[in-house]
């Protein structure tokens, strides 16, 4: 302890680093951020505005009030460079924040890399990932309106069960539709939604008329989070005391999940690192946004200049094979146009293990961002994320969910390129849930019957096809 505060950076060789004085630099003393930060306002140019779906005119703030609380349609269109974060959610922060920095020495020694590693591990939340840093907040002011229930969509189950953790504290009712192949997948994140209380839905449901649209050209539909999300959202719209929470995409939800990099820039100011790379999967991007915003915001100001790497899955690649165009958020097309890469509203991936990473779309910031240049992306193949899953927890101790796998693959990547080349650069990995729900996927890996699946060109063709044409 220092003055009453947590050391939270830990080395990997075997004890977490609690240290007696503030010149330990292999720790750090460090406090919850109070703001969370809003990355537009430091954009010299600012990202397309969404679109009203029947109108094509920008949306206002009053054509989201029946799906969203009123202090998250503020945040999702402020200009304001920081948002105070309330001493409510911060108090519930406290159960698991500041999250570790880790230092993967023995990766590094497994991989014979001058390359230093580090991860920012989000998995020490009660729900296992980073999602509850942005469903406190949601619930909390959803509460504070008065709302009663609130209803979502879940992919491999991190949103569905934080969201479920986050209505349990303050008393709402919560509904989630989760994507049929995880659904299946996954029965043990149903089991942790339904102990906090939350009713569960496999998605395509016939609970909805979007969902029985699905079953009804494709009874045995995997679903997508696409067509999850326009269930949910559906019933929002029908009830007045009920409000549609979003576990990515959106900028508020971004926002929130900033936290993540402001404690981890803070950290590494406290050992004396700066990243040379910094590495974070994507589906919806909220994870990757989190850690990486706070850093790009420092790079704007030219005090630090990382390369920023987005990895998506090889089967579902909206970054890097995708269109940079308005599409609609959900299969259906109830949701507001927003101006992002996507592989068309109503493409519906392979059921790849990464559930998380299962969307057509980019986030919309993300995707201004990746405009800009200041970042860039790649995809990667299951098989090979599953490898240096593998040889992270044989070195680290701790088994990744799906969707990190990604980072994880793309970080030994790069630090086999240093080891060829005798860079030591400095990784920073943002390693954003465990996968202790996920072993059936490590179960047919580990039995060899874990195969690459790949988008078809045509099926995106026909998507892509579907997308509105919006004069932008």
């Amino acid at each position: 302890m220092l003055n009453g505060k947590q050391m939270h950076v830990r080395l990997s060789n075997g004890y977490r680093a609690r240290a007696r004085s503030a010149i330990n630099v292999n720790s750090t003393a460090i406090e919850i951020p109070h703001q969370w930060y809003n990355l537009v306002a430091d954009l010299a140019i600012k990202p397309p505005p969404p679109l009203h779906p029947k109108t094509f005119e920008p949306v206002k703030p009053e054509d989201l009030s029946p799906l969203f609380a009123d202090e998250l349609i503020k945040q999702e269109v402020t200009d304001e460079r920081f948002i105070d974060i309330p001493e409510e959610v911060i108090d519930v922060y406290r159960l698991w924040r500041p999250t570790p920095l880790i230092r993967a020495k023995r990766l590094e020694k497994l991989l014979d890399t001058p390359a230093r590693i580090y991860y920012k591990y989000e998995g020490v939340s009660p729900a296992g990932s980073h999602k509850p840093n942005t469903a406190v907040p949601q619930v909390y002011y959803n509460a504070q309106q008065g709302v009663k229930n609130v209803v979502t969509e879940t992919g491999a189950g991190q949103w569905g069960s934080s969201l479920a953790f986050s209505c349990s504290l303050f008393g709402l009712g919560c509904e989630v539709w989760q994507v049929r192949a995880s659904y299946d997948q996954k029965p043990y994140r149903k089991l942790m939604m339904q102990t906090w209380g939350a009713k569960v839905h496999p998605s395509p449901s016939d609970i909805t008329h979007a969902g029985r649209e699905i079953l009804q050209m494709d009874p045995s539909s995997p679903g997508s989070l696409g067509i999850a999300i326009s269930e949910a959202v559906e019933i929002a719209a029908a009830n007045d005391d009920t409000k549609y929470c979003l576990g990515s995409v959106l900028n508020h939800v971004l926002l929130h999940q900033t936290v993540i990099g402001e404690e981890c820039i803070r950290q590494m100011e406290a050992i004396g690192e700066t990243p040379d790379l910094i590495i974070g999967c994507t589906g919806g991007g909220s994870n990757f946004a989190g850690l990486s915003f706070p850093f790009i915001r420092e790079k704007l100001k030219g005090k630090i200049n990382p390369v920023i790497r987005a990895v998506e899955p090889a089967a579902c690649p909206s970054l890097t094979k995708g269109v940079y165009a308005y599409d609609f958020g959900d299969t259906a097309g109830m949701t507001p146009l927003m101006k992002m890469h996507t592989l068309g509203h109503d493409f519906i991936p392979d059921p790849i293990h990464a559930g998380g990473l299962r969307y057509h779309g980019m986030a919309p910031l993300i995707s201004h961002v990746h405009e800009l240049g200041f970042m860039e992306a790649i995809s990667i193949p299951q098989t090979e994320c599953f490898q240096g899953a593998i040889r992270f927890a044989r070195s680290e101790g701790i088994i990744p969910a799906p969707e990190p796998t990604h980072a994880i693959a793309a970080t030994i990547r790069e630090a086999v390129r240093c080891r060829e080349s005798g860079e030591s650069k400095v990784i920073l990995m943002a390693m954003c849930g465990h996968g202790h729900f996920d072993l059936a996927s490590y179960e047919k890996y580990l039995q060899g019957s874990l195969v690459d699946l790949s988008f078809e060109e045509e099926k995106i063709k026909e998507s892509l096809a579907k997308v509105p044409q919006v004069q932008a």
